[in-house]
């Protein structure tokens, strides 16, 4: 970097890592070709603080490495996504949220201090209580735009061998709405909520909402153990959905399997790339099989199946207020029609004039008597059901409603994912001041990408959006 930095400025090119845009999980193609690629080949897992209960990595360790170290151990991250490829850096550049964060946060809640190189070549060490402060708040969600992060330090939980899922089985929106604001604790501060909290919902009034506990298995009840990764069973939601004919019930899975349990299924994708993966013959042959390596979809993707990642299917997570909850199905019904929808509450903290990208909390958001709102991820993953149909579809239609009706909610997308917002949208939606003071003050301006320019799609969405609007 410092002699990238010694260059002429007429012959710099903006800076970007060499990892290649196929090993990434974002849905986007980032031009990396038009910048100067920097090498930071960092894997390791450096040092584990257990009476501090904190953890020191470099960047590209994943989610699967960290899950098989920590656990045996006692332990695990306090914001542990479910997608074993996903790694840490990314997450912490950018934004991750689990069943945990409605006790925690998002991932950057969990982050206790970044390694960074700037622009100018330095290195330096941001934490909340440094000079660094400012910069501490603007790296979430700046994917990579404010400097290259060479370690960071992660809080950590004591955890026990097992969860103790419970599967609460819910008709009617409202009523399943009102149980899980009511099970993570959106209504009440003083409420003592379970230690997982998550719900899939598999139609307009039907849900299973999950209550996980940390456990020891009682010698009486070995047998409710269910090792539900193993390859022959059922994927997880199909497991999750059974307990809507089932009833209320739990059973106590090994909690390495419970953090990935979305990851031979990628949530419930899968089943539009494979459609009979959840066939029993299949998965008795070749379950041992999955998942699919995401970069290795990635890397085989041709112009048109990257055309069709948006016009045919929606991969989206986006963040919103829980007290809107039945208003976001409602709105992904009327858009895309796509069921199961994935929801985790999560708490969205007010931090003051320390806000970084996302703006405080609206007052009728926040638990009474705290610091944060209850939000959650609605995850919406899969293919609209007019797409099914073989119906016309506008993907950037829906899209762009979508993205207008979680600004008008004071929410937030996922950037991992194409977004179609104009860059006033994106201002509307990102508080950008902060970081904008941070490009200029740590040397990224001239020197990184924009976060808006950097996120969005590397293809002009609205033209191929055009093309693809008939069914194929």
């Amino acid at each position: 970097v410092k002699r990238w930095s010694q260059t002429k400025a007429s012959e710099r090119k903006l800076l970007c890592t060499a990892r290649p845009n196929w090993q990434s999980l974002s849905t986007t193609f980032f031009r990396k070709d038009l910048c100067h690629k920097i090498s930071l080949p960092l894997y390791n897992i450096l040092f584990l603080d257990e009476e501090a209960l904190l953890l020191r990595v470099e960047p590209l360790v994943t989610v699967g490495q960290v899950t098989e170290y920590l656990v045996p151990r006692g332990y695990t991250l306090a914001v542990c996504l479910e997608v074993a490829e996903a790694t840490l850096g990314g997450l912490a550049m950018g934004v991750g949220m689990t069943t945990y964060s409605h006790k925690m946060g998002l991932y950057q809640e969990s982050v206790v201090s970044y390694d960074m190189v700037l622009g100018d070549g330095s290195l330096v060490t941001v934490s909340a209580f440094n000079q660094h402060s400012d910069l501490f708040y603007t790296l979430p969600w700046s994917h990579g735009t404010l400097g290259f992060l060479v370690a960071l330090q992660l809080k950590i939980i004591k955890i026990k061998p097992h969860l103790k899922l419970e599967y609460v089985p819910v008709e009617g929106q409202k009523q399943y709405c009102d149980f899980v604001r009511k099970s993570c604790g959106a209504l009440d501060s003083n409420t003592a909520p379970p230690d997982y909290v998550e719900a899939t919902i598999f139609s307009k009034n039907k849900a299973v909402v999950m209550l996980g506990t940390f456990s020891d298995v009682p010698p009486n009840e070995q047998h409710k153990v269910n090792h539900i990764n193993s390859w022959h069973k059922p994927l997880f939601y199909k497991h999750v959905e059974s307990f809507l004919c089932k009833g209320r019930e739990y059973e106590y899975i090994p909690l390495q399997e419970y953090l990935l349990r979305h990851n031979r299924g990628i949530f419930w994708v899968l089943e539009t790339m494979i459609p009979f993966c959840n066939n029993p013959i299949f998965r008795y042959l070749f379950g041992f099989l999955l998942p699919p390596k995401i970069a290795f979809l990635k890397f085989t993707t041709t112009p048109g199946i990257r055309a069709m990642t948006f016009t045919k299917q929606v991969f989206q997570d986006i963040v919103l207020p829980m007290n809107q909850l039945e208003d976001q199905i409602n709105k992904s019904e009327e858009l895309f029609d796509i069921y199961p929808l994935l929801v985790y509450p999560c708490r969205i903290y007010d931090h003051g004039e320390h806000r970084g990208q996302l703006r405080p909390p609206r007052k009728d958001q926040m638990v009474p008597g705290t610091n944060y709102s209850m939000f959650n991820d609605l995850g919406v993953y899969g293919v609209p059901r007019l797409v099914k149909e073989k119906k016309p579809f506008d993907a950037v239609k829906a899209m762009r409603r979508m993205e207008q009706f979680t600004r008008d909610c004071g929410g937030y997308a996922f950037l991992y994912a194409d977004t179609f917002m104009l860059r006033e949208e994106f201002e509307e939606m990102f508080d950008l001041t902060a970081y904008e003071k941070c490009r200029v003050k740590y040397h990224a301006e001239g020197a990184f990408p924009h976060l808006y320019d950097k996120t969005k799609p590397e293809i002009d969405v609205f033209e191929v959006g055009k093309k693809y609007v008939n069914p194929l």
